[in-house]
């Protein structure tokens, strides 16, 4: 997983120039909805409530990387290896999604504010829209999906 702000995420050589552009585009006031980047990418902004940590399950991806990264608000977001972590729900091709139930080994956290980003690799399970010191607040997020 890789976290940093927006203004260097040109230093991590993960995106491609159009991608670069669409993130450094957006806006807090970006309309919520469904963005086609290229062949390759696409992302989806979106506003909703952060959750009770015990409302949000680990997830991975197969076919895409996440870049997640907030417009407005806070939300904790934690990660981890999918090496031995046991699944809750199969695969689900047609959603590119897979859910684990909480890891017995030890998960890293980090905290998403407004243009910050984590990119998020299939090998990574993550459990995202958690709120930050138990306090519910709505958020504006951009996840953009790169086929791998």
């Amino acid at each position: 997983m890789i976290s940093d702000n927006l203004e260097n995420i040109n230093k991590y050589n993960v995106v491609s120039s159009k991608v670069l552009d669409f993130l450094k585009s957006i806006t807090p006031d970006t309309v919520p909805g469904h963005y086609e980047i290229d062949d390759t990418a696409y992302a989806n902004v979106d506003i909703y409530n952060t959750r009770d940590i015990r409302d949000c399950r680990f997830e991975a991806h197969k076919k895409y990387i996440d870049i997640q990264m907030l417009l407005s608000g806070e939300e904790r977001l934690d990660y981890v290896s999918v090496d031995g972590l046991e699944v809750s729900e199969e695969y689900n091709i047609e959603k590119d999604i897979m859910f684990f139930k909480e890891p017995k080994k030890h998960f890293d956290t980090v905290s998403l504010i407004p243009f910050k980003f984590a990119v998020l690799y299939p090998y990574e399970a993550h459990k995202p829209q958690m709120n930050i010191e138990n306090i519910s607040q709505m958020v504006k997020k951009v996840v953009v999906k790169i086929k791998v």
